[in-house]
C-alpha cells in the first residue's frame, strides 16, 4: 500500500482520479480484487484528499460510480460466461469460499450482493455469481447501487480522516516518527492477519 501511495503522490490529480477509478472498476469486472482490493485504492484516494492532493467529493463520486459500473460488468460476465468463469484456476483455488458465497446468495438474494460489498473475496465474485444465478437485473442493480454508495463513501471517508489525522500528528511529533509508528502498527496488524489465516487453514484441515 505504501508503494502505491507514493506512486499516487508523485502523479497529477487527473491521473490519480483515473487510476483509482480504474482499480475499483477492475476489482469486480476483471477479478483483480484477488491481487489488489479496490478498497485499498478507495482508501488511498481518501488519504490523498485528506492531504489536499485531490478533491474529496470527486474521489468519492468516482469510487461509487466505478464500484457500481464494475459490479454491473461482473454481473453481465457471470450471466453470459458463468460456468467458464467458475472454472478459472484463480477462482478454483478458493472453492470453499465460492461455496460460501453461493450459499449466501441462495439464502439472502439481493441482500447478499449488498453485504458482499464489504468483504474482499465476496466483493470480487458476488456480482458474477448473481449473474450466473439469473438474478433479475433490476433487483441486482438496486442492491448493487446501495452497496456501492455506502461502501464507496465509507472507504473514501475512512481514508480522508486517516489522512487528516496523519497530518495533525505529523505537525506535532514530525513525519519520521509518525511514519515509524504507522509502520509498527502495520507490522502488528499484518502479523495478526497471518496468524488468523493460519489458524483458519488448520481448522479447515481438521474439519476436512
Amino acid at each position: 500500500m505504501s508503494t502505491l501511495f507514493q506512486a499516487l503522490m508523485n502523479i497529477g490529480p487527473l491521473d490519480v482520479y483515473l487510476l483509482i477509478a480504474a482499480l475499483v472498476f477492475a476489482e469486480d469486472a476483471l477479478f483483480i480484487g484477488f491481487i489488489l482490493p479496490g478498497e485499498t485504492a478507495a482508501i488511498l484516494g481518501g488519504v490523498l484528499a485528506g492531504q489536499q492532493h485531490v478533491q474529496l467529493w470527486l474521489v468519492a463520486m468516482l469510487v461509487v460510480t466505478a464500484a457500481v459500473v464494475g459490479d454491473t460488468v461482473g454481473y453481465l460476465v457471470g450471466r453470459h460466461f458463468g460456468p467458464r468463469i467458475l472454472s478459472i484456476r484463480m477462482l478454483a483455488r478458493h472453492q470453499p469460499k465460492l461455496d460460501t458465497a453461493r450459499s449466501l446468495l441462495a439464502r439472502r438474494g439481493g441482500q447478499a450482493v449488498l453485504l458482499g460489498r464489504f468483504t474482499a473475496f465476496f466483493r470480487a465474485v458476488m456480482p458474477a455469481l448473481a449473474g450466473f444465478s439469473s438474478m433479475p437485473f433490476r433487483r441486482f442493480l438496486a442492491y448493487n447501487a446501495a452497496g456501492g454508495l455506502v461502501w464507496g463513501t465509507a472507504a473514501v471517508l475512512l481514508g480522508f480522516f486517516a489522512g487528516q489525522a496523519y497530518l495533525a500528528v505529523a505537525r506535532t511529533i514530525g513525519h519520521n516518527i509518525t511514519l515509524a509508528i504507522i509502520l509498527v502498527i502495520a507490522v502488528v496488524v499484518l502479523w495478526r492477519v497471518i496468524k488468523h489465516r493460519r489458524h483458519d487453514r488448520e481448522e479447515s484441515k481438521v474439519s476436512g
